[in-house]
């Protein structure tokens, strides 16, 4: 999984993208750099959700653009290199785990000579090998979640895109995710992982803080820590927001 050069996966540009007649983003620059793992960070109705489905091309944009891997957003060149996994889980639960898998290979096109050992590898990796052969109906919100998360690492993708994957697991959960997260970027691939969860911040090389459709910084955990005073990243967001003449 090799990411475009040393330049950003993704680069935004004058970024504006309307509801309604309020802008959600008026004029927003953005770049995430390739092959680490960048947080996008904020509360609920910050723009994170629009914010990922223009990266992945599929939101209606007003003006600006949005570049992935040398391409424009959304393209038919970059199906099989930019991976999506939305918030709720996109599986069909009248399937086993390696049906719904064995399914969206077909989709992508993966080999059929390949695709039977992709799925096993996809099924351990998210740690489903003991349910395979369950209905995705019958399993647990995360679970399911794993299903949909295992559908979108199919065919090895360059770029990922997980909006609040993590949101509402136990710990036990959300560490077994973030350690596939995280050898999964050690492999070279690059992460978009959105979160309202202000602690998931420790466990990102960068970090994206959205407040109101703007972006308040753009910088390392530690350094996000440093700038701000504060001991732990609720803290340092508040004291951000503040700052910058919001409320929290």
């Amino acid at each position: 999984m090799n990411s475009v050069g040393a330049g950003p996966a993704v680069a935004i540009r004058a970024l504006r993208v309307e509801r309604g007649r309020t802008a959600v983003f008026d004029g927003l620059d953005l770049d995430i750099p390739a092959g680490r793992i960048t947080g996008l960070l904020g509360p609920s109705g910050g723009g994170k959700t629009t914010l990922i489905r223009s990266i992945v091309g599929v939101q209606r944009i007003a003006g600006g653009s949005v570049t992935v891997l040398g391409g424009p957003a959304g393209s038919r060149a970059l199906r099989g290199r930019v991976a999506y996994d939305t918030q709720a889980a996109s599986v069909y639960d009248d399937l086993t785990v390696v049906q719904n898998l064995e399914y969206f290979a077909a989709v992508q096109g993966v080999p059929r000579a390949d695709a039977e050992r992709i799925v096993a590898d996809v099924v351990a990796q998210v740690g489903l090998r003991g349910h395979a052969r369950q209905l995705v109906g019958s399993l647990s919100g995360g679970q399911r979640g794993r299903v949909s998360l295992a559908v979108a690492m199919l065919g090895s993708p360059e770029v990922l895109v997980l909006d609040e994957p993590t949101v509402g697991l136990d710990p036990v959960l959300r560490e077994s995710l973030w350690d596939i997260f995280r050898a999964l970027a050690d492999a070279g691939a690059t992460l978009l992982v959105s979160s309202h969860v202000m602690d998931e911040a420790l466990r990102c090389d960068e970090i994206v803080l959205l407040h109101e459709g703007r972006v308040l910084a753009q910088t390392t955990p530690a350094q996000f820590l440093a700038d701000t005073g504060a001991a732990d990243p609720d803290a340092a967001f508040l004291r951000l927001v503040r700052s910058n003449g919001g409320t929290s």
